[in-house]
């Protein structure tokens, strides 16, 4: 019956996860407007949602999936972008309803219930929204798919694949590791490498490029101190790659944004050190 019921639960984390890049994509086309900030607080609501389910995943004996539904991100405008939107939340509601008739456990039900809510609520969210952009014939400020290419957009794309796959692979980190101080250090930083990503989207969004929310490979150990070791050396990577766009990059604020995410991952390597050294000691 777990093995059922982990299923279900990661089918829910693979739309979750469907949801949170396609939302931001689409907030980030937007720009800084109202309606931008609207979806970007829906996304931070469907992050919350997967962190539920993939707790109860581990809970089960499970691993949390790192799989995503595929996107529809076609659409011209604003409205079309949205009804996607209001579409994958009706498919949301949909699924949700079906786990919850199927699975038994009282708290799991509880649970699916309690999402289910907030996706009935975001779909009302997505249909106003909708009918606003139309009304409003509100325009897009970036782009949302683009072929556009310089070497800023190529070089920010590659801190926005980074920063994506380093948010997956320290919260998978943090839902499997039974030591609870690096667990949460993980989720900490992995909030901080979503503030990364969101600033280098939005400096896409003034070059008329479309970040590539991919990842490109996500460590998956299960030993603590392994996980440590790899999320280390991201960090040494990443720092050399940051300081090496630093001294090439001409634009002043671009480079003080790079300088500031950089002064941000060396900060995690040191801290990832320190709770290597105290795990080893122990």
């Amino acid at each position: 019956m777990s093995e059922k019921i982990i299923a279900l639960l990661n089918e829910d984390v693979k739309g979750e996860h469907m949801a949170i890049v396609q939302y931001l994509r689409h907030a980030y086309a937007l720009g800084e407007g109202e309606m931008a900030c609207e979806i970007e607080a829906i996304a931070r609501e469907e992050m919350r949602h997967l962190d539920w389910l993939s707790e109860k995943v581990v809970e089960l004996g499970g691993k949390p999936t790192l799989e995503r539904e595929e996107m529809d991100l076609g659409g011209a405008t604003p409205a079309e972008w949205l009804r996607r939107d209001v579409k994958a939340e009706e498919d949301a509601t949909t699924m949700y309803r079906e786990h919850i008739e199927a699975i038994d456990d009282p708290k799991i039900k509880r649970l699916l219930r309690r999402i289910l809510s907030d996706e009935e609520a975001h779909h009302r969210a997505f249909s106003h929204m909708v009918e606003k952009s139309e009304r409003e014939k509100i325009a897009p400020e970036g782009a949302l798919l683009s072929e556009k290419r310089d070497e800023n957009i190529d070089m920010l794309n590659w801190g926005i694949r980074h920063e994506y796959t380093v948010i997956l692979q320290y919260l998978y980190h943090s839902y499997l590791t039974p030591d609870e101080e690096v667990s949460l250090e993980l989720q900490d930083q992995a909030i901080n490498e979503m503030q990364h990503l969101g600033w280098l989207a939005e400096e896409m969004t003034e070059t008329d490029g479309s970040p590539e929310i991919e990842e490109t490979g996500v460590d998956r150990s299960e030993e603590t101190g392994d996980m440590l070791r790899a999320d280390i050396a991201v960090e040494r990577e990443v720092t050399k790659e940051y300081t090496h766009q630093i001294d090439e990059v001409e634009d002043p604020g671009l480079k003080r944004l790079l300088t500031r995410i950089r002064d941000h991952e060396i900060y995690h390597g040191q801290l990832f050190t320190d709770l290597l050294e105290d795990l080893e000691k122990e």
